[in-house]
This record gives C-alpha cells, structure tokens and sequence, in this order.
C-alpha cells in the first residue's frame, strides 16, 4: 500500500468495475504504475445489488452466423477488450438477456487472470492535492495513496432523488422488496419512467392492485431513438397493461408533494399531482406504496474544493473535455459510464458495450500525453482507391465504430508528399484538437445514423424511406451507414455518405466502393501543395 512518503504512482483508479478494469489492464500493458481502488470485497460491487431485478438489458448475442471475433464483438455487449479470447462473456452464459451474477464472475475472473493491482476494501473517502501538483486519496481506514493522475472510474453511485416535499418517507429503488408477494392489492406509485421504474413496474403487474408510474416528462422508447438507456422493449409490458385498461396508468407531470398518512387513518401515502396534459390539474391521490426509481448521480462529495469537478446536466455528472478530463481539475480524468456526459443519451458512452472502446481511447490519449507515446498508426499510400479500401474494410468489421456511433471514428491524416496515416478508434471531438490533426488534411470515418433518425416512427410504413444501395439518396438515409468527412485546420470542407443496406454490409463495388474512391479523388485534389503549405 502507498505511505505518505511513498513515490506516487502514475495513476491511481478509483473503482474496480468494468470500467476500472478495463483501464487497469490497459494501464498494466502499457508498463503504467498504477492502483485500482475499490470499496467492495471484489469487482463489480455495483451488479452484486443492481439492476434489483437481476436481468441485464445488455445484450449477449453469442449466435451470429461469423466466427470473426470483432464482428460478434458487435453483438457482445458485456464483454470487456481483452488479449486473451478466452475471456468472452458468451463463455459465462448463453441467455440473451444474461443474469446479473454471471457478469460478476466474468469480472473477478478477468481481474484475475490478469493479476490486476486492485486495493479492496479501500473506499475513497477524500481527495486533494499535494504540493506538486498530484493527488493523495485518503480511505477509510486513514491510509494515503499517491498519484499523478486520478481517474474516476465510479460510475454513477448516489441517488438522483428529485426534491420534493416528503420524498423521504417513500422508498428507494436501492432497498425496496422485489418480492411481488409484498404487494398484494395494494395501489403503487412508480416515480420515474426509465428502465428502473419499469422494469419494478412489471414485477408488480400481477400482484398490486393499482400500479401508476409518473414523471414529468415522456417516455422515450430505445427502439425509436437508438439510446439503449432509453426505455428498452424487455421492460415496457407495464405500457401494454396501461393502453389496454388493466387499471395501471401513466401520469405525465410532477409530483407536488408525498405526505404519509396518519398511522390511525387508513395509511399509506396522500400524493399531490399536477397534470401536465390536462392544464396542470392538481389532484390528491392515495397510495399503499411510493417507490422512487429515478436513477444515479455521480458523487463528488469526497473532493476536497480546490479540485472538485465541475458538475453539469443537472449535477448528475462531472464536465469533461474531448480527453474525458475534468474542464476545471486538470489530470483528473473519468472512465466508464461517467465518460456518458460526452455523448448524453445520444451514443452508448453510459454502457460497457460503448465505453470499452472509450477506455481504450482514454488509454491512448494517456500515452499520449503523459508518456510521449503516439497513438497507433499504419501507413497508407495516399491513393482514391487505397483509402477507400481502407475505410470499406473497417467499416465492415468495426465494432468500435458501430457501437460508439457518430462519437468514436478512424482518422485519416494526409499531408503531400507523404504517405498517409490511418488511425483507428479516435474520439472525433479529440481528433479536432489533437496533434494527430495538426500538420494536414485529414478525414474523419464514423458510423452515423440520419439527423432525424428519432422523429417518426419506425414502424409507420407510410413514412417513406431511403431505399439501400441508393448512392443519389445516401445522404438522407435514417439508418446507420458510414460518413466520411474532410476536414483541415477544424473546417469542414467535404461530407460523403455511403448509401444505407439492410446487412449492413458496405462493400458492393458500384454502389459503396467507386463512389467512395471518387469522393477521396476530388478531396485530395482540393488539398495546397507542399510549396504552398
């Protein structure tokens, strides 16, 4: 363990879930002084009580028609980035919805195979700065552990509860029972209209008598908006009871005031409730039960306030630049589900299948900056046809690309008289203000869905859509296909947009590769000569 007087490491990590994990052994590859810190007795302490009701919504594909291990990559969603391809959640369960506990074995196991330096029963419970610029992280027992850097790799662990008057008499999505047993006849109130709250919701539906779940704002469906923290179909049963009259309800609008009533009186709960589609109409309603599943906040109570993050999207999380480092507490950076305030319900940066690729990008820019470590490239001749094999081969296989949609994207630099640098799996936010982007053109590859992908509905056959393989109309397609964008000095002077298929397979030599050759031609055409750079 790290003494007062002891060398700092060059990294400390703070939580051993997925997220710490991952950056542990990317951090111990790289030859990286470093410690995980972790509260619990093992990794993973967060999936050992949530989600309450055991079933993950990441999904586990295992049966994908490839043996091509970055393909199925894009049907794995739990599984963490790992030189040893015998450490693959499909190998710790084949249900496509997997139980909680398998991936706590998953996550002690891939700790252990790598013999990652992880302190348990060590919970930060103050962090400060020293005199030369580090950080000391005090725990619970008194001990001061040392370090360049401090990276948060958390998660969201404190409760976002709404205030309201009397909220605190309700229960908390964290305690309450989840035996339906408990709720015989009994008329429960659901705050919040995530997954949490539904998902509690369809464990009721056969017991409680009244079941209404209310918020104040709408219920957004992942299947529609392509958000998989968004509401997800494996959860949305309690919708169908609603709409076909089973007395459950949905409330839209806020919740005044929770008053518990008198122990003589009848008990339970009197809820004030304004109607936001009905002229903010005000009505008390009873409840046996008030449950409050309203979701995480990330805790920055244990920062001391010369370097407490600057929080934002409602405190709920720290504000960091494109190298996911604090905007304020410069060489504190975050991992994992908090790296989510880059891309907030629009990517999966909130979700392992996401942020192991964002991880892996952190660890790069690490390298980077701190150990004079260039992020991995491969030559390229700076040829139409060269680059636009390139891009058709990653865009084809990527799992990186395909999961941190429009956020994460290979990047292309070119200067005349060079051969170009292909870099694979760069934050596109970075690549803008990075080195990489300094000294030439270059060009961003990305995995894109249309701008208004989330405004109608998937399933209206009278909303017409672009046809696949269409290369006039690639550039309004909905769908996720790939883009490719010139850039130089930040300015965007080029966008092509291959056209959309239903295999999402890219690679067709008239509809996918000649027009994507033809784009790069034109670009490089419109680049200055070495003479006049």
């Amino acid at each position: 363990m790290n003494s007062t007087h002891s060398e700092p490491l060059d990294y400390l990590v703070i939580g051993a879930g997925p997220a710490g994990l991952q950056l542990g052994q990317l951090l111990q590859e790289a030859g990286h002084g470093y410690r995980i810190l972790e509260s619990g007795q093992a990794p993973g302490t967060f999936f050992r009580t949530f989600p309450r009701h055991r079933k993950l919504i990441s999904i586990n594909k295992v049966y994908n028609g490839t043996d091509d291990p970055e393909l199925n990559l894009r049907m794995d969603w739990n599984s963490l980035l790992s030189p040893d391809d015998r450490l693959l959640f499909s190998r710790y369960s084949k249900r496509y919805f997997p139980h909680a506990d398998d991936l706590v074995r998953y996550l002690a196991d891939f700790a252990e195979a790598f013999k990652l330096d992880i302190a348990y029963d060590t919970r930060a419970e103050r962090i400060r700065r020293d005199a030369d610029g580090g950080f000391v992280v005090t725990d619970q027992h008194g001990q001061e552990h040392r370090s360049r850097r401090v990276i948060m790799a958390t998660g969201v662990t404190r409760p976002n509860t709404p205030d309201i008057p009397g909220i605190e008499t309700a229960e908390d999505y964290s305690v309450v029972s989840v035996d339906p047993q408990e709720f015989i006849d009994q008329r429960v109130l659901i705050l919040g209209k995530g997954n949490s709250a539904l998902e509690t919701a369809d464990n009721l539906v056969e017991t409680a008598a009244v079941i209404h779940v209310a918020g104040p704002h709408s219920i957004r469906m992942a299947w529609n908006t392509h958000f998989v923290g968004h509401l997800r179909a494996v959860n949305n049963n309690f919708l169908d009871t609603y709409q076909l009259k089973s007395q459950n309800a949905l409330l839209d609008g806020d919740v005044l005031s929770i008053e518990k009533a008198d122990k003589d009186a009848a008990g339970g709960y009197r809820v004030r409730f304004s109607f936001s589609r009905a002229d903010e109409v005000v009505k008390e309603l009873r409840y046996d039960r008030v449950v409050v599943c309203t979701g995480f906040r990330f805790d920055a109570s244990v920062f001391d306030p010369e370097c407490r993050p600057e929080l934002v999207i409602n405190d709920r999380f720290a504000a960091l630049s494109p190298a996911y480092e604090s905007v304020n507490v410069p060489g504190l950076y975050f991992a994992g589900t908090l790296m989510q305030q880059r891309d907030f319900k629009k990517s999966t940066g909130g979700f392992i299948h996401g942020f192991r690729y964002a991880v892996r990008a952190l660890s790069r820019i690490l390298d980077e900056r701190h150990h004079d470590r260039p992020w991995p490239r491969q030559p390229l001749e700076t040829s139409p046809s060269a680059l636009a094999d390139a891009v058709v081969a990653r865009v084809n296989r990527s799992s990186a690309l395909w999961q941190q949609f429009a956020v994460i994207g290979d990047l292309i630099v070119t200067a005349p008289g060079e051969p170009a640098r292909y870099h694979e799996e760069v934050p596109v936010a970075y690549a803008h203000e990075s080195e990489l982007t300094e000294n030439g053109d270059y060009f961003t590859v990305t995995l894109e869905y249309g701008p208004d992908h989330d405004k109608v509905d998937p399933f209206d056959i009278t909303v017409r859509r672009t046809a696949q393989n269409s290369v006039d109309d690639a550039f309004d397609a909905a769908y996720l296909h790939p883009v490719i964008r010139h850039f130089r000095g930040g300015e965007l002077l080029g966008t092509h947009h291959m056209a959309e298929n239903l295999e999402n397979e890219w690679d067709h030599p008239e509809v996918h590769q000649a027009p994507l050759a033809e784009f790069f031609a034109r670009e490089l055409d419109r680049r200055p000569s070495p003479a006049g750079r």
